[in-house]
Parts: structure tokens; C-alpha cells; sequence
């Protein structure tokens, strides 16, 4: 598996060896070792979870303010727009975020470590994302900025129509006004 870093470099790029014929293909998903080697520290994943989500669906920016997650993420079918943004205060990237395709077809995993808001917009009719996490799902400490704040400029694809949100995320905060990491 080979680990690439992104403009973050915290935030880093998976993608595994291929292995296929005519009956299909064999990757390793996961190794705990390369992995740690990759994030210069021990991580533990706690959860496993999978969403289905339809075209336009936008999920996110979202984070835990206690109990912050991290998240090793891939899509298995379809193609989604996935997004880490920095909220760590005394990041030098605080307020940058980083963006990449993952899809069925390119098998990369996406690692968006604690201390960063996550978001993914689906662009095929519908999509299976898959995530591990660091940490434990938990409710009270969830938190959303807004997918479109100026501030943060995201540059969305255009997918031909207005995102399909969560209540949520349809009144998340701007990053000025968010809870944030020191």
C-alpha cells in the first residue's frame, strides 16, 4: 500500500496494490503496520461504518468537538468528492482544506486525521462510503460548518444541481463561528 501526503500533510492519500485477472481483483484494504508507519504513530480504529448515499447527497463538514475521529475513508461503489478540513488552531493549515475523487475505480483511502472537519459529495447516481474510525461515535460532541462557508472555499464539482443536505447541515456554522481545536 503506498502512502502519499497531501497539501496537509497530515491528511494522506492510500492507495493499494491491484492484483486482478479476468475473475476480478484482490487488494489489501488494511495493514495496521504500513498504516502506522505511514501516520508516524500508533492509530487504534474503534468503529466501522458504511453509508449508501444517492447522487448530490452532501454530507458533512463534520466533526466531533470531544471525542475527535479520526477517519480512514473509501468509497467501494460509486464515486463520491471527499474533503478534510484543517480546524486545529495552531495548525499553520488551519482553515485549508484538501479534496480528492475517491471512487470504486481508483480504490484510494482517504485518512482525515482528528482536528478536522469531514465532507463528501456524491457525483454517481449513488454511492457506498466506508469509514474507520478512531474514536467512538457521540452525539452530544457532533458537530457541522457549513459546506459553503466563504471562508473556507471549497471548490465543490459541479454536479448540475443544488446539494441534498441534512437539517444539520443545511444551518451548519461558518468557520468563524464554529468550535474549533486549540
Amino acid at each position: 500500500m503506498k502512502a502519499t501526503p497531501t497539501s496537509i500533510p497530515d491528511v494522506l492519500v492510500f492507495e493499494p496494490k491491484l492484483f486482478g485477472d479476468a475473475r476480478g481483483f484482490f487488494c489489501e484494504s488494511f495493514n495496521q503496520k504500513v498504516f502506522d508507519e505511514a501516520v508516524g504513530r500508533p492509530v487504534t480504529f474503534v468503529q466501522d461504518n458504511h453509508s449508501r448515499s444517492a447522487r448530490g447527497v452532501l454530507r458533512g463538514l463534520h466533526y466531533q468537538i470531544q471525542q475527535p475521529q479520526g477517519k480512514l475513508v473509501r468509497v467501494t461503489r460509486g464515486v463520491v468528492f471527499d474533503v478534510a478540513v484543517d480546524i486545529r488552531k495552531s495548525s499553520p493549515a488551519f482553515g485549508k482544506w484538501v479534496g480528492i475523487e475517491l471512487s470504486e475505480h481508483n480504490h484510494k483511502q482517504f485518512w482525515v486525521p482528528p482536528g478536522f472537519a469531514h465532507g463528501f459529495l456524491v457525483l454517481s447516481e449513488s454511492a457506498d462510503f466506508l469509514y474507520k474510525t478512531t474514536d467512538y461515535y457521540a452525539p452530544p460532541y457532533e458537530r457541522s460548518i457549513a459546506w459553503n462557508d466563504p471562508a473556507l472555499g471549497i471548490e465543490w464539482p459541479d454536479i448540475g444541481m443544488a446539494p441534498v443536505l441534512s437539517a444539520k447541515d443545511a444551518v451548519g456554522a461558518s468557520l468563524g463561528n464554529a468550535e474549533t481545536f486549540p
